[in-house]
């Protein structure tokens, strides 16, 4: 597997060396993420718990955007959105819906749901399936799709 600390590391010299200050500013915002993580849990990460907290970085900065854009700060929004997409260029790439629906479907055929009430056993059928690969509110509204 990858090193991802080495893989932001060289990516924030490439970014200085391009003085690209955007960029720049994104990694070291998501190196500090994750030196925090190192503190707090008194232990160096290995490459599945730098995925979460980069998963959970663009979780927020996703939630950011949307609030930015009720409030009517595009330009704002903007920068999180260059943010997010630095985020996810270190991210493994998401599963689109037409790659969820069958593991959605051999899911509920697994489970044997008919119905809108048994989501519950079918998001706990697929999930570990695609963990890291999906998001959750995308696997959920497939599944409540194809159970309605």
């Amino acid at each position: 597997m990858k090193n991802l600390k080495h893989e932001l590391q060289n990516a924030l010299k490439i970014a200085m060396k391009a003085k690209d200050r955007e960029r720049r500013d994104a990694i070291r915002l998501l190196q500090s993420a994750i030196k925090q993580a190192e503190i707090d849990g008194r232990s160096e990460l290995d490459d599945d718990a730098i995925l979460d907290i980069l998963r959970r970085e663009a979780k927020k900065r996703r939630e950011t955007i949307s609030e930015l854009e009720r409030a009517g700060r595009s330009g704002d929004a903007d920068s999180e959105r260059f943010e997010l997409a630095v985020t996810e260029a270190f991210l493994p790439r998401q599963l689109s819906s037409d790659e969820l629906k069958p593991i959605v479907q051999g899911a509920i055929a697994e489970v044997g749901a008919t119905s809108p009430k048994e989501m519950g056993q079918v998001m706990r059928a697929v999930m570990p399936k695609v963990r890291g690969l999906a998001d959750g509110k995308t696997v959920n509204a497939i599944v409540r799709e194809l159970l309605s």
